[in-house]
């Protein structure tokens, strides 16, 4: 799935993220599974995560983000009209942590649905939200990304022990003067779904003692995919919008693994500083990555207005996804 924008322009126009305070260091994992400091930071570039509280749900992370996106863009909760919040960590199945979260918010009127694309679900929701308002289905839409990957990890596993951490954030989108959204690409590939899959969540029960409610990783495989897919992904949507990758002021990648996010900044030929990098202390928070990235690229002043920005994903699906727009806030 291929365009370019058209119509009204539409673009984000207010952000905030959050992040739980409990903050989980290599050291500290190297206590509690056979790991280093040294081995995680050699293979991943990551140094620590946030664990989300044991009373903290999605909802919970997803709330104090979509009040501060909503207070940057100085919009009323009820004026908006779409909710989509992307998330494989849901408070439950249903009702949904959008409905929830409408509801305490004080979108009463919002259309409001979860939406599954594992660590690319946040591009998945933002390309959603553009269309339904392109469309002229909905006037003003609140785009929330988020998981609690903490409770769907195996905590004697080191190798999918060390990755993943907890995270939210959001964007509002409103009709601007200038054209933010330029183009979105999208894909999946269901065939290799199994090589990152939560066997038993569904209603295909796997009856697998050891493995059931956990994530299952092929961290070969999804290397393999994750530097295929960042790469041809961006260009696709680059190619679409005639821009070239020179042009590209800010990257933001899916923070999933600096190795991997290196090695797409390299074959796309984005020098580093321009790539945003905040694996290190977050972790791979899933569909909390990319807006978690550019809350804080925009808190250092590393998003301008008029800056073009690349967003990809990938993740569980396998899914991948891209966004190229032009930062107007």
């Amino acid at each position: 799935m291929l365009g370019k924008a058209q119509g009204d322009p539409i673009s984000i126009t207010g952000l905030g993220a959050y992040a739980p305070k409990r903050v989980l260091t290599n050291e500290e994992l190297s206590t509690l599974v056979d790991t280093t400091d040294e081995w995680i930071t050699e293979r991943t570039g990551i140094k620590e995560r946030r664990i989300a509280a044991p009373e903290e749900a999605l909802t919970d992370l997803a709330l104090p983000a979509a009040r501060a996106a909503l207070a940057q863009a100085g919009v009323e909760a009820r004026d908006v009209d779409l909710l989509v919040c992307a998330t494989v960590t849901p408070d439950m199945m249903f009702p949904t942590s959008s409905a929830l979260l409408a509801d305490v918010l004080g979108a009463p009127d919002a259309g409001a649905y979860d939406l599954l694309a594992g660590c690319t679900g946040f591009m998945y929701a933002l390309a959603q939200a553009y269309g339904m308002m392109a469309a002229g289905l909905a006037e003003r839409a609140l785009v929330v990304g988020g998981d609690v990957l903490s409770r769907i990890l195996d905590w004697t596993d080191r190798s999918t022990l060390v990755l993943f951490g907890d995270g939210a954030g959001a964007v509002v989108l409103e009709r601007t003067p200038q054209r933010g959204f330029l183009g979105f690409e999208l894909g999946a590939d269901g065939g290799g779904g199994i090589h990152l899959s939560l066997p038993g969540s569904g209603s295909r029960r796997i009856e697998d003692a050891t493995g059931n409610g956990y994530v299952h990783m092929n961290g070969r495989e999804v290397f393999r995919f994750a530097t295929r897919v960042l790469v041809s992904s961006a260009e696709a949507v680059l190619d679409c919008c005639g821009v070239s990758v020179d042009e590209v002021d800010v990257y933001v990648p899916h923070q999933a693994n600096v190795r991997i996010m290196d090695h797409a900044a390299q074959k796309l030929g984005i020098p580093r500083e321009r790539m945003v990098v905040n694996v290190d202390r977050y972790g791979n928070t899933s569909s909390g990555s990319i807006p978690l990235a550019l809350a804080e690229a925009q808190r250092d002043g590393r998003l301008k207005k008029g800056d073009l920005v690349l967003m990809t994903g990938m993740g569980a699906g396998l899914t991948w996804g891209s966004g190229l727009m032009k930062w107007t806030l």
